[in-house]
């Protein structure tokens, strides 16, 4: 972002009596988020959802992410949503180290949590955002999704998966702006944080964040956004990440 678009994202505050909505909000950095929005008053509701709540989000079942939605619209204008969900490995395997590796069923599920369930909840949500006024839908990717950084291999199916989830963020992006000139949809890289889904990959001189510090640094890029950013990948510097 230019120092001209922090400038009107400045002039141009969140408007009053908005809702503010984190789904993965169980996880690591979407709990961490979740704590963040709450402590501030720019939105009168903060909600969350995750496997654990009322009612719960589960990105391989629709209606619960169509329910979600419904449940925070309830309560006003989604003027923020962040999507804090994401796959990368579990008990049963690691990521992909070569194509050796490579699952049918593995990479199936990387793409129904890491791409489809985020479009699916694109389609429900994007829709309830308000038609006039700032707006921002925002979901998590990662750097490995970047197609022109890949120099290291390996990870096929979260790479894949987020690289998915780019392109599904940047086509809804043009689809939003015609219908509300006023909203963004972004992906965003939020480092390397000290959770359990990065926790095995840290590497001595690899700065981790903790999840405090990484909700902190993707809220300042979020408050930051203008609509010239929608369809955009930056990173928790709100640096732009190449596709």
């Amino acid at each position: 972002m230019t120092n001209q678009d922090q400038a009107e994202a400045a002039s141009a505050p969140w408007p009053p009596g908005g809702v503010a909505v984190v789904f993965g909000a169980g996880g690591g950095i979407g709990s961490a988020l979740l704590e963040r929005l709450r402590a501030g008053s720019a939105f009168a509701t903060v909600l969350g959802f995750g496997r654990a709540t009322e009612p719960a989000i589960d990105l391989l079942d629709e209606a619960s992410l169509k329910h979600a939605v419904e449940a925070a619209a309830a309560h006003g204008d989604i003027r923020l949503a962040i999507d804090a969900t994401g796959f990368l490995h579990d008990d049963q395997a690691m990521p992909e180290k070569s194509w050796r590796e490579l699952d049918g069923d593995r990479l199936s599920h990387a793409f129904a949590v890491n791409a489809v369930g985020p479009a699916l909840l694109m389609k429900h949500l994007l829709p309830r955002l308000p038609r006039r006024g700032r707006a921002v839908f925002a979901t998590l990717s990662a750097r490995v999704g970047s197609i022109a950084d890949n120099r290291l291999g390996g990870w096929y199916g979260y790479r894949a998966s987020k690289a998915a989830l780019n392109q599904l963020v940047r086509t809804a992006a043009v689809e939003l702006r015609r219908t509300r000139p006023d909203a963004v949809c972004v992906a965003l890289h939020p480092g390397t944080v000290d959770t359990g889904l990065s926790r095995p990959f840290a590497r001595t001189g690899l700065e981790a964040q903790l999840p405090a510090l990484a909700a902190e640094r993707l809220l300042t890029v979020v408050d930051g956004l203008t609509v010239a950013g929608s369809g955009g990948f930056f990173d928790h510097r709100g640096t732009p990440v190449p596709w």
